[in-house]
């Protein structure tokens, strides 16, 4: 089963002792452009066993997003970190159009332009 997480669920896990590590799984160049404030880009196809690296926790707690929930990258990416032994990954599926629509702020360089 898919571990989903809703935007005002999100918000609250960032606010807390135990905030997730937030994964962005679409390419450099959307990350770059803008994205979630805290968020690391990990392209969907870049997950491997080197990710252990990075984040070598298993029990860490991980919220992968993409663009919009037409977006299938960030459910590629919770599957792949799940088969490689990550025990709470959950999707945030709406994703960042759906931050953005809720008025929230990105980071990143093209995020005056948007808002311009």
């Amino acid at each position: 089963m898919t571990a989903k997480i809703t935007r005002s669920e999100l918000q609250s896990a960032l606010g807390s002792a135990q905030a997730p590590v937030l994964i962005e799984a679409l390419p450099p160049r959307y990350y770059v452009d803008a994205h979630l404030p805290g968020a690391i880009n990990i392209p969907h196809d870049a997950i491997d066993e080197n990710i252990k690296q990075i984040l070598p926790d298993l029990s860490a707690p991980i919220v992968v997003y993409c663009a919009s929930g037409p977006c299938k990258n960030s459910g590629i990416a919770q599957t792949a970190l799940t088969k490689l032994g990550y025990q709470d990954v959950r999707d945030y599926h709406d994703g960042k159009q759906d931050w953005l629509d809720a008025g929230l702020p990105l980071q990143g360089q093209g995020v005056l332009e948007k808002m311009a």
